[in-house]
């Protein structure tokens, strides 16, 4: 066969582009449970910063969710995890949206008095420098810590806004992102509404079984 004939060409070209093929779907496949263990090691990561456990090395990592993370749950689409920290009970709840490019997702946690224990937030694609700084950012993170996320007839009052009113429940967006600082706050709006009933009934079964395992002295009779 004449290797400068067109017949050639496209013979050549589809040996090859099988040959490529199979080598990647190979290389995919032997590749495939390490990447999903350094998935499954990436969320860890991100339940554990939630819970202001940051910094820790892969090993250090692992060990500590194990420590921490008593339980994972999928309640209907709900995905929340049950963990303990100093002896207290924490609820750390997923949530999912969409930011300016793409989806956003993150992690709050929540405390026995409904509050925010630490948070931690991710996206897809948003721009860097400004949308990004939802993951990139620790310190705005930060600010979520200690504030309310429901009010007492049960209302969603967490909320992402661009100027902060009533400090125990709004967190300032970030600068110069105000839409994927919206989405932050669809997010929050949506999700914890959702992970309410749940949260709160979990973390009171908590405080009313520890309530009931305490000794109470019996009083001395009256002679």
């Amino acid at each position: 066969m004449k290797t400068n004939s067109n017949t050639y060409t496209v013979i050549y070209s589809a040996i090859m582009v099988v040959i490529v093929a199979f080598l990647l779907a190979f290389v995919s496949q032997a590749l495939k449970s390490r990447q999903e263990a350094n998935v499954a090691l990436d969320i860890k990561k991100q339940i554990l910063n939630s819970l202001n456990l940051r910094g820790l090395s892969d090993a250090d990592a692992e060990a500590k969710y194990q420590e921490v993370v008593k339980e994972e749950k999928d309640i209907d689409g709900l995905k929340v995890y049950e963990c303990k920290i100093d002896g207290q009970d924490i609820v750390v709840a997923y949530l999912k949206g969409m930011g300016l490019w793409g989806g956003i997702s993150g992690y709050i946690s929540i405390d026995n008095e409904g509050k925010v224990y630490g948070a931690y937030f991710n996206h897809d694609s948003e721009t860097a420098g400004l949308g990004a700084e939802i993951k990139d950012s620790q310190a705005w993170q930060e600010k979520f810590i200690g504030k309310n996320i429901w009010d007492e007839e049960g209302n969603v009052v967490l909320s992402v806004v661009k100027k902060v009113e009533d400090p125990n429940t709004q967190v300032d967006c970030v600068t110069g992102a105000t839409l994927t600082s919206n989405g932050v706050d669809a997010m929050i709006k949506d999700g914890m509404k959702n992970v309410k009933n749940y949260a709160i009934g979990r973390l009171i079964e908590s405080i009313i079984s520890k309530d009931s395992t305490t000794v109470v002295e019996p009083k001395a009779e009256e002679e």
